[in-house]
Formats: C-alpha cells, structure tokens, sequence
C-alpha cells in the first residue's frame, strides 16, 4: 500500500507540474498574438517546428535508454555517465556544425537576414537535449518535487523574459528614450526575444542542474553501444511523432505561394492550432488523474474489463471538451483571447481538437502492444502516419491552405488509432464498447454540425441554444452511463 500511495503521489506531482507548466506556456500564445503581427508569430510557429525535430534527434532516444539501463544495472553511475558524454559530444558536435554554417543554414530555412535566429535555436536544443539526461536521473530516482520545481522555474523565466523584453523595455522607453534599458534592448530584435527568452530559461535550468553533473567521467565503449541500438527505435517513432505533429508548420512556408502571405498564413493557424492543443492539457490531465484509479482498482482476472472503461470514459471525457470549446469557440472573440487578426483561423480549432482527441485514443490503445512487448507496431504505426501526414499536406496545402494540414492531422490521428484498434484486437483482444463509443461520436457530431447549420443572431440567444445541445449530450450520457458508473466506483 505504501508504494502504491508513493506511485500516486509522485504521479500527481509530475502531473500537475506538467499541466500547470503547459497551461502557463500556453499563455504566450494570446500574448504573441496581440504583440505580433499575423506574418511575425509565423516565424514563431516554424522555428519551433523546426526545434521539436532537433530535439528529438539531439536526444536520438537516450533519455529511455537511460531509464531502461538504469534500472537494471549494478552500476547506474557508469550508465549516468556514459550517457551524459555521449550526449554533451553530440550536443557540442551540433552547435559547432550550426555556428560553422549559419548562414547557409539561415539562407536554405528562408532566414538568410536573420542567421543570429538559427544560432539561438542551436544554442536552445544544446542546453535541451543535454539537460534531458540529468531530468532522466531526478526521475529515476524518485525525486519528482526536484523535478517539477525545475521545470516551473524554466517556464516562469521564460514567460518573465519574453514580456521584460517585448512588454516592459519597450514601455520604460517610450517614457525615457534615454533610460538604461537600451544596454539590454533593442527594438530591432522584435521576434527574436522570443527566442532570447527561451534560451536564457534554458541557461538557467542548465545552471541549476550543475550540482547532478558532478561525476566521474566514465565511459563504457560497449554499453553506449548497446544503448544506442536499444533507443534507435525510439528515435525513429519520436521523428514520426515529429512529422505528425509539426511537419504542416514547416511545410506551408514551403508549399503556399509568396503572393498568399505564407508566413501570414502559418502564423494565423499556428496560433490557432495552440488553441486546440487545450485539449492534450485536459487528456492529460485524465490520465494523471484516472488512469491510476483505475489501474488500481480493477482486479487482474478482470483486467481487460477495466481497459475497456477507460477507453470508454475517455472518449466521453474528451467530445466533453470537443463540445465545450467548439460550441462556444465565439468566447474566444468575446474574450478577445486572440488578436482579431488571428480570427480567421478558428475554423480550424474544432478540427484539430478531434484530432487530439484521436491521438488520446491511439495513447490509449496503445496499451497492448506495451504489455505485449510488440513495440515495434508503435513504430509501424507512427510511420504510417507520418506518411499520410507528409502525403496530404504536400498535395493539399497548395489548393486549400492551412485547411489542408488541419485535416490532415485528424485523417493522420484517425488511421493510427484504428490499426492499433483492428491490430491489437488480433494481439491482445478486449471487449471495448465500440456501439456505445460510436454512439456518443455520432451524438457529439451531429451536435456540432446542428451548431453551425442553427445561425442565431442573438448572441446571448445563440449561447442559450448551445448551451441546451450541450445539455442533451451531458443527459444522454447520464442516462447510459450512471448505473454503470456508480457500479464501478462501489
């Protein structure tokens, strides 16, 4: 019971940090939004695109590779050690590649008058893909308030950095031209203290964790080889992950013509597409909050039962939120969350909320192949979406846009989830209620689509009546599921 309770708590810890950590980061974006213009944010939204691949090559995987090690070896300290060097040498390798050839880099990205943005980014993922390893070893030794303080410390210096430097410096000026902020500000830099922020966030958290790089510079030539080719395959689902995810960012730039306002274009949906990531906070947060309850409730003889609720009433947890955000997506003007520059593209929200919501599922499902050790189908499947994702997009974005890349995060989402579904049916059968699921979708679909089809001109009129569909989904849930429910939890 005393480890149990310990699992919880340090889930809880790790959880909420995380969520609390992503939802403050989140906020950014309505501040971008009213900072910059539409074509500026675009150069937010492509370089962090471009960022999230880095670090994912950058860490090739090692940070599983040290917990899978860890854990089973007499000597952790030579594993720690190993994989820390072996990660600083490529980290070092990297920066010195990128600030040897910036501006050739600068001039293939389309950012030949910027080249100081590609060494920031570079200077970014060193310190990011270095610190990934001493994460790894607060994790592996059960120190999750470490953990999490560290991680808050970076997004408070982060979010403090970018509003001193875009908010602060430029209001002390306008009332003192004269003042002495002009030895750290210059207005020139505009976007680039975006990046400037992020890369002192990551200087400090790296500063911070000095203390857990003291070791004795050890390293065994054939375990960081076997290292290596046990997180191989983990670098090549992260890439795909990658592809699926942020591919469409870097491509629009690409594909949309100069005369359609590219960049303006990638910084409208950028925006936007962060809107719906609202919804990977609350997935998350179900799987802090549920996941362990339920694990910890159902019996092992009836384990597949307990597998099939979940997947149940997370589906239900998340048309919740589909059906919350997309009916009163107006709030979002109301509230004037965005700059209504950016309103244009909120059309693109409830279709990237369901493909979050599909990935939740696919995370979901995912479970079999886990306990089965099969893997490799996590592998099969990222790839197959990757190349739907990079399939669509090429051909699609040219015609309709940003629109384009929506559908094909949800089309890339969709296909994951149901191969792993048809797939581990054959592997690891179990009884998910797919009537009642594909009930609760129709019902959520045909919600939605009565929202948008029912124009009211009446705002507060227009809210009543979304407010009443989406009562009838939250009574049809009740009715189906509350006996079922209260049993569960008795």
């Amino acid at each position: 019971m005393s480890s149990l309770k310990k699992l919880v708590g340090d889930t809880a810890i790790y959880g909420v940090s995380s969520i609390v950590g992503r939802f403050l980061n989140w906020w950014l974006v309505p501040y971008y939004s009213h900072i910059f213009l539409a074509a500026e944010y675009g150069i937010v939204a492509n370089l962090y695109s471009y960022m999230a691949f880095l670090l994912v090559l950058l860490t090739y995987g090692m940070e599983t590779g040290y917990f899978r090690f860890a854990s089973r070896a007499e000597d952790k300290n030579l594993v720690y050690s190993s994989s820390l060097i072996s990660l600083f040498v490529t980290s070092l390798s990297f920066l010195l590649m990128v600030y040897t050839f910036s501006d050739n880099i600068a001039r293939w990205m389309e950012y030949e008058s910027h080249p100081e943005y590609i060494r920031w980014i570079a200077l970014i993922m060193a310190f990011d893909a270095f610190t990934s390893i001493p994460f790894a070893k607060l994790r592996i030794e059960s120190r999750p308030i470490k953990f999490a303080f560290l991680k808050l410390v970076n997004i408070f210096a982060n979010i403090f950095f970018n509003i001193f430097f875009l908010s602060v410096c430029p209001a002390l000026l306008k009332g003192n031209p004269d003042s002495i902020v002009r030895l750290v500000y210059n207005e020139e830099i505009g976007v680039g203290y975006v990046f400037i922020s992020n890369l002192i966030a990551s200087g400090i958290t790296l500063l911070m964790l000095l203390p857990d790089l003291r070791i004795k510079l050890r390293v065994s030539r054939l375990l960081l080889k076997e290292m290596i080719w046990y997180s191989f395959p983990i670098l090549v689902v992260g890439l795909a992950g990658m592809v699926n995810q942020n591919i469409d960012k870097i491509l629009i730039p690409k594909l949309i013509p100069d005369n359609q306002g590219p960049m303006e274009q990638l910084g409208i949906y950028g925006a936007n597409y962060k809107l719906a990531v609202l919804m990977n906070m609350f997935i998350q947060a179900f799987r802090y909050a549920f996941e362990p309850f339920f694990f910890s409730q159902v019996k092992s003889e009836n384990n597949k039962r307990g597998y099939a609720l979940i997947l149940k009433y997370f589906v239900i947890f998340g048309l919740l939120i589909f059906l919350g955000i997309s009916l009163f997506i107006d709030l979002f003007k109301a509230l004037n969350i965005l700059d209504e520059s950016y309103f244009s593209g909120l059309k693109v929200v409830p279709i990237v909320l369901m493909a979050n919501l599909f990935l939740g599922i696919y995370y979901t499902l995912s479970l079999w192949y886990k306990l089965t050790d099969k893997t490799r189908y996590g592998a099969y499947f990222a790839l197959i979406g990757a190349a739907i994702s990079l399939v669509v997009n090429i051909i699609f974005i040219p015609v309709y846009g940003y629109m384009a890349s929506a559908f094909a995060v949800l089309i890339c989402f969709v296909v994951m989830a149901a191969l792993s579904y048809f797939v581990g049916q054959k592997h690891f059968p179990v009884n998910y209620p797919i009537k009642r699921i594909g009930l609760y979708f129709l019902l959520a679909l045909v919600i939605y689509a009565l929202s948008v089809v029912i124009k009211i001109d009446t705002v507060f009129l227009s809210y009543l009546a979304n407010f009443v569909l989406f009562s009838i989904f939250l009574i049809v849930v009740f009715l189906l599921e509350n006996k079922e429910f209260r049993k569960f939890l008795n």
